[in-house]
């Protein structure tokens, strides 16, 4: 009895062992399948981005993901997706993607080159500098995390080059509203936009004129110590600049040509004159 209990314990165990067999070899076979599917989708979508159908591309290079979200090739086929969108200027679209591989897929090996591409969707999808604000600040912060988490790479360099683009535009914003300000006689409004420039955006190319106009309000409204005080730092960092003659042209109101007044004196009259009447050493 015992013989045959044993027996029939054996035969099932086998029979298990076979099934077991059985189903890992199909499971084996439908991968392989997936894999072959999934490759030739992705084959499809390189196809169809050569001849510049990124919509096509974009939803081949989607099934090639979805059909094997396992493999290897998932991450990379969502990547090619959002790029594909971002080849022929549909931005919202790529940055959809992109934001999906984010979430899906952190820890892949591609995840700076997606960085840079999200903040490049941004930068790109600015058409104008003084109504798309939101594009141009989402910029600038996807930037920083590239020049921040991939220093010295090639993404983080154009990330610093137009980063500094990006803040030239932002100087350019707050001085346009700034000058508003000023032919509505809004000084206080028109301070704080030129001491914004000034202080965030100092490497910029409109700083000159930032500090310029801050000496010229301050003088306005009868604050003649504090537009002294600007006047002091626009003559040291920039003596020679036109906003500068435009600045001493406040002080000195005989002032005719300054530049006659520099080849007269070797010694640079202009800038010592200016400087004893704001009262430099004070």
């Amino acid at each position: 009895m015992k013989f045959f209990y044993k027996l029939t314990l054996i035969l099932i165990l086998l029979s298990f062992l076979a099934c077991s067999k059985k189903d890992k070899e199909v499971i084996l076979i439908k991968e392989q399948n997936l894999d072959l599917q999934m490759i030739e989708a992705y084959k499809e979508g390189l196809s169809y981005l050569k001849k510049q159908d990124a919509i096509a591309a974009a939803k081949k290079f989607n099934e090639a993901e979805l059909l094997y979200p396992q493999s290897a090739w998932a991450p990379k086929s969502l990547l090619m997706s959002a790029y594909s969108y971002y080849s022929e200027d549909y931005y919202g679209d790529a940055i959809k993607e992109l934001e999906r591989y984010f979430k899906t897929y952190p820890n892949d090996q591609n995840i700076g080159y997606a960085s840079y591409l999200i903040a490049i969707c941004y930068y790109e999808s600015i058409v104008d500098e003084k109504k798309d604000l939101g594009s141009i600040i989402k910029a600038e912060e996807k930037f920083k995390i590239v020049i921040k988490n991939y220093p010295n790479t090639d993404f983080a360099i154009d990330a610093e080059f137009k980063l500094g683009l990006i803040k030239d535009v932002m100087a350019s914003k707050e001085i346009y509203i700034g000058r508003h300000y000023i032919k509505k006689e809004k000084w206080i409004p028109a301070i704080n936009r030129f001491k914004k420039v000034v202080t965030e955006y100092d490497t910029t190319i409109y700083v000159e004129e930032a500090i310029h106009r801050l000496v010229e309000i301050h003088y306005k409204i009868g604050l003649e110590d504090e537009a002294k005080k600007y006047a002091k730092l626009l003559a040291y960092n920039y003596g020679s600049g036109e906003w500068y003659k435009k600045t001493y042209k406040l002080f000195n109101k005989k002032y005719e040509n300054p530049s006659k007044k520099v080849k007269k004196n070797k010694k640079n009259s202009l800038i010592k004159n200016f400087k004893s009447l704001v009262n430099w050493d004070e």
